[in-house]
């Protein structure tokens, strides 16, 4: 296998020939598979199982590719890349299925080889997506997408200002983020009183660095605050 960590993939296909020869083909190359021969199985495993990504047909019994990533995008408000077989080649075919939310597309018969390549830079893509919105420092993570905070763990309850300020502070982590750029980001060009900012701080400061824990935020005199690792270089 090309890449350190292995691609989970769901084939959803309902010509057996054709789903065990990818899925052979890609289990011989490092890929995890799941298999659904059917629309409704592919639908229920897609949303109760991860996956890197999905080979989808567009013809199925129960529920046709179209209405499956269809429900899956809109239902499940899933992400998660799919990848379109069909044996239809006309443009309005394919902009049915790139309207209806899939990523990709390829017309049968093709070459195994370039369905390999197709499903490694579709997960490639969707996993560098994902971390971009998940940030980190130490054992603190926040999901952009959830607006969740945890440390070691345990949620986090913030106010929603106090969500914008760890948002700039983790993306700049370990560096020093000025007075002027958090309030520059949390109120605009009209910032309140100029103790409002101090009062954030100590309500941020209060929620993640609790009582038994490290200390991750810092406050650097006269020119703003840090968030970093407590084995980060000091300022």
């Amino acid at each position: 296998m090309h890449d350190r960590e292995a691609v989970s993939v769901l084939i959803v296909e309902d010509n057996p020939d054709l789903a065990a020869n990818i899925a052979d083909y890609l289990e011989a190359h490092g890929y995890l598979v799941d298999v659904a021969m059917d629309g409704v199985t592919g639908l229920h495993l897609a949303v109760t199982q991860p996956h890197d990504a999905i080979v989808l047909d567009l013809m199925l019994p129960g529920i046709d590719g179209l209405t499956l990533c269809r429900r899956l995008r809109q239902d499940a408000q899933s992400s998660v890349p799919v990848l379109m077989l069909t044996a239809r080649t006309t443009l309005d075919d394919k902009a049915a299925g790139f309207g209806e939310g899939a990523d990709d597309y390829l017309v049968k018969p093709f070459e195994l080889r370039e369905l390999d390549l197709r499903l490694r830079a579709l997960a490639r893509r969707s996993r560098a997506n994902e971390t971009l919105r998940r940030l980190k420092v130490a054992d603190l993570m926040f999901d952009l997408d959830t607006l969740t905070v945890q440390r070691a763990g345990h949620p986090v309850t913030l106010t929603a200002v106090s969500l914008k300020i760890l948002e700039l502070l983790m993306k700049r982590s370990p560096s020093v983020v000025r007075r002027h750029d958090i309030e520059q980001a949390v109120w605009g060009d009209s910032p309140p009183d100029s103790d409002a900012l101090r009062v954030h701080m100590h309500t941020l400061r209060s929620a993640i660095d609790v009582d038994g824990m490290p200390p991750l935020l810092y406050t650097v005199r006269g020119i703003g605050y840090q968030l970093k690792a407590p084995d980060a270089s000091a300022v």
